[in-house]
């Protein structure tokens, strides 16, 4: 109960996994003083929860309201979060860098939820914590897959495809037998001709940028289709993984192509820039300036080696959620356990005004 406890926590307010496990143990543990004394187990939960209630009726007084206009009680709150753990010393740096993210994916106006799935953090090794940032388009992870082909690209037109580049294979249970060496040439040019017509579709498509979705049944690109998209200057992404896709579309205000027949210039998206970046051993693609975007951020997270990198991940998402808890409930606390004790103070004074075994149990 108290693993789930401690995950539910995690899961709604990103932080305060030990304290709620603390408090848990707390409460069991007078329950189980008060079940000594002969207290039936449903007054005792009927009078924890009334106590719970008052307890939020009383926090709820003592806070002070903000507006998410307000970055600078933003930013001290998300640093808060990171002062207690290994990157605290980057926390100037992760903390503006959370609330920032978190105001570009809502309308503070309206929004009272914050989804943390639009902020896609990418993890790279090399470099330091500080060389962390914020992009306000997308990045990714693996270097491009062209031989000769462009490193960067300018007015690019993006088409996200969800199909192969490459021979189709037959099914499982069948074969094709080749028995001489013309047959061999004709499957040959047969293999050409059919990945040389998809190349001219997308060249005749304008697009200038390819991202393939990831295929687990063939290669999503072959040696082949490469060559002929250098030759017609396409920036090729390979290797994207499903479950990446919905954020990409959401990022490029485009839908993704599933056929050749939908490979149309009105299914592509336009950036202003697609470039190969490389920093020390470690090369990416970034893409910005994205017309018509979805309201998404990429944070490119830079570590010296996994462990750092592993750790800055946790911390900075801990901050969001923060954020993100301020975008819900937009009021604060004091903190270093005052509304702790000003709590507990209270809800004794209140027992006193009660009768009967709530009373008992309040205390």
């Amino acid at each position: 109960m108290l693993v789930e406890l401690s995950k539910a926590q995690d899961i709604e307010a990103g932080d305060g996994t030990t304290s709620v496990v603390v408090v848990a143990g707390s409460l069991l543990e007078a329950a189980e003083k008060l079940l000594q004394r002969g207290i039936h187990p449903t007054i005792i939960s009927d009078a924890f929860q009334r106590a719970a209630a008052k307890a939020v009726e009383i926090l709820a007084g003592m806070s002070r309201p903000i507006e998410l206009t307000d970055k600078e009680s933003l930013i001290k709150s998300a640093s808060t979060a990171l002062n207690s753990k290994v990157v605290s010393q980057q926390s100037s740096l992760l903390a503006p860098l959370a609330v920032e993210a978190v105001l570009k994916v809502i309308d503070p106006a309206k929004d009272k939820n914050v989804d943390l799935k639009d902020i896609r953090i990418i993890k790279k090794l090399g470099g330091t914590v500080e060389d962390t940032e914020l992009v306000d388009g997308l990045v990714f992870t693996q270097r491009t897959a062209n031989v000769n082909g462009p490193r960067r690209v300018e007015k690019a037109k993006i088409g996200l495809i969800q199909f192969c580049i490459s021979p189709p294979k037959t099914d499982m249970d069948h074969s094709v037998i080749v028995s001489d060496y013309a047959a061999m040439d004709r499957v040959l040019k047969e293999e050409r001709a059919y990945i040389l017509n998809i190349v001219k579709q997308i060249k005749k498509s304008g697009c200038n940028v390819l991202l393939v979705q990831k295929s687990i049944l063939r290669d999503a690109l072959s040696d082949l289709a490469i060559h002929f998209l250098d030759k017609i200057k396409v920036m090729v992404v390979k290797d994207i993984e499903r479950e990446d896709i919905e954020f990409i579309t959401k990022t490029l205000g485009c839908r993704p192509i599933a056929s050749l027949d939908h490979f149309l210039p009105e299914h592509l998206a336009n950036a202003e820039l697609v470039e190969q970046v490389q920093t020390g051993n470690s090369k990416f693609v970034k893409v910005t300036g994205i017309q018509n975007s979805g309201r998404t951020v990429t944070i490119l997270l830079r570590g010296s080696n996994k462990l750092v990198l592993e750790e800055a991940d946790r911390s900075l998402h801990d901050a969001l959620c923060v954020v993100r808890c301020l975008v819900k409930q937009r009021a604060l606390i004091a903190g270093g356990g005052a509304p702790e004790t000003e709590l507990g103070l209270k809800l004794a004074h209140y027992a006193q005004t009660i009768t009967g075994v709530d009373a008992y149990c309040f205390r």
